[in-house]
């Protein structure tokens, strides 16, 4: 059965619990919190122009080779997002940040097996109304991961009391 430690102070409570309701707004408002700052270039002048086919990083040069450039996604030929802070990538979920978990999912692909193409600018066309939607999400997902990573930077130490209420 799971538990729930018992930290030794109030005010440790007090903090866990504020910090554990911001962090239930921030995930569950995710798709209406603000859209991360980052520098987007982009031609795209009509709503087609926002399609996703795959997300990928820019490369750049570290020690004679191309690596993964994570200050920089091309989102799509038209369009570029830049300047997006190393810290966001701090927030992992199932061993992989959150920002990657979009580049990655957030695409056209078919499966192999089936056949059957999951797009996702058809979801973001039929169920968001919204050819933008992928980009959005992309930024969005940045803002909760400053914000995740603020708030957990800023909880107390984790002190467990020893019993509580008689209990081991």
């Amino acid at each position: 059965m799971p538990r729930i430690p018992a930290v030794k102070t109030a005010a440790d409570f007090r903090a866990f619990t504020q910090a554990g309701r911001e962090l239930a707004a921030l995930h569950l408002n995710y798709e209406t919190v603000e859209m991360y700052p980052a520098t987007v270039e982009s031609t795209a002048t009509e709503s087609a122009h926002y399609r996703v086919e795959k997300m990928k990083y820019a490369k750049k040069k570290q020690d004679g080779k191309n690596v993964n450039d994570p200050t920089t996604i091309l989102y799509n030929h038209r369009i570029t997002v830049k300047d997006i802070p190393p810290e966001a990538y701090r927030y992992v979920v199932n061993g992989k940040s959150a920002i990657d978990w979009v580049v990655e999912r957030q695409c056209v692909k078919t499966d192999k097996a089936s056949g059957i193409v999951n797009d996702a600018n058809d979801w973001a066309i039929e169920t968001m109304n919204n050819p933008k939607y992928p980009l959005e999400l992309l930024l969005r997902v940045m803002t909760v991961s400053l914000e995740t990573m603020g708030i957990v930077d800023n909880l107390p130490g984790l002190d467990i009391a020893k019993t509580w209420h008689g209990y081991k």
